[in-house]
């Protein structure tokens, strides 16, 4: 698998604070099955990380990676808030592209409320020629009361990625109910573990892909998608699914 949000990088965010840290998550991620993950620390007002800081971070975890013979690819990135797009420029946003893709960016959406103006931002950003990727939008209160309203944001060629422990449930109910629901409307392209802490339970994928419970469409969101945007390939077609729901853990 490959896991394209993480805060992996120590000292930069709210993930984790130390490379001993950074080498605990990379272990458990392993051990999960995960190949490769991008460092996306966050790029918001509270965390104003620039591209220079989290590439000398991702060269200082990459060479601890090698020291301990830990074989995890450490991608580079960032999760950019939207009110931080019009403070950087074109070069900037490229540096932090997902998972070392200049062409594709990682966006926050917030938790409440939803931005009016998202459609146009998208875009203008792809006038720019960037792609976008929205990180967890099952967590926002707005998205969770109608799914669909992200049916036009895909159309226009957003890719949206969901958060493994919204999947499985370790989130709460409402995120789950509303991952799961976005994965029956096929409005979900990527699943990513977005961990903050060294451990299997922060960082796994695995157990949000046994909630799948369908092996085509849980390796197309964790290995196929993930890995086309590193590459900058063409997205692969997406599993078709037999029409039923998903159970959702009580």
């Amino acid at each position: 698998m490959i896991d394209l949000h993480s805060h992996i990088l120590p000292g930069l965010d709210d993930g984790s604070e130390t490379v001993e840290d950074a080498l605990e998550m990379a272990r458990s991620a392993v051990d999960d099955g995960i190949r490769a993950v991008a460092a996306t620390p966050h790029v918001r007002d509270d965390y104003p990380t620039d591209a220079d800081e989290m590439e000398h971070v991702v060269g200082t975890v990459r060479a601890a990676l090698a020291e301990h013979s830990i074989p995890l690819e450490l991608l580079t990135g960032g999760e950019i808030a939207l009110d931080m797009l019009p403070q950087l420029s074109d070069a900037a946003l490229r540096r932090f592209g997902l998972g070392g893709n200049p062409r594709y960016l990682l966006l926050e959406p917030p938790y409440r409320g939803w931005p009016l103006g998202l459609e146009q931002t998208v875009f203008e950003l792809q006038l720019r020629g960037f792609s976008v990727v929205l990180g967890h939008p099952e967590r926002n209160d707005t998205v969770q009361e109608m799914p669909e309203r992200l049916e036009r944001l895909v159309e226009m060629g957003t890719l949206i990625q969901l958060t493994a422990a919204s999947v499985d449930g370790r989130l709460g109910p409402r995120a789950q109910k509303t991952a799961l629901r976005l994965l029956e409307l096929e409005l979900a392209h990527l699943l990513a573990s977005d961990a903050h802490a060294p451990t299997v339970r922060q960082v796994g994928m695995s157990a949000a892909s046994r909630t799948i419970g369908d092996e085509a469409l849980a390796r197309w969101l964790t290995d196929e998608v993930p890995a086309a945007i590193v590459a900058d390939g063409e997205l692969p077609p997406r599993p078709k699914r037999p029409g039923r729901r998903w159970n959702l853990r009580r």
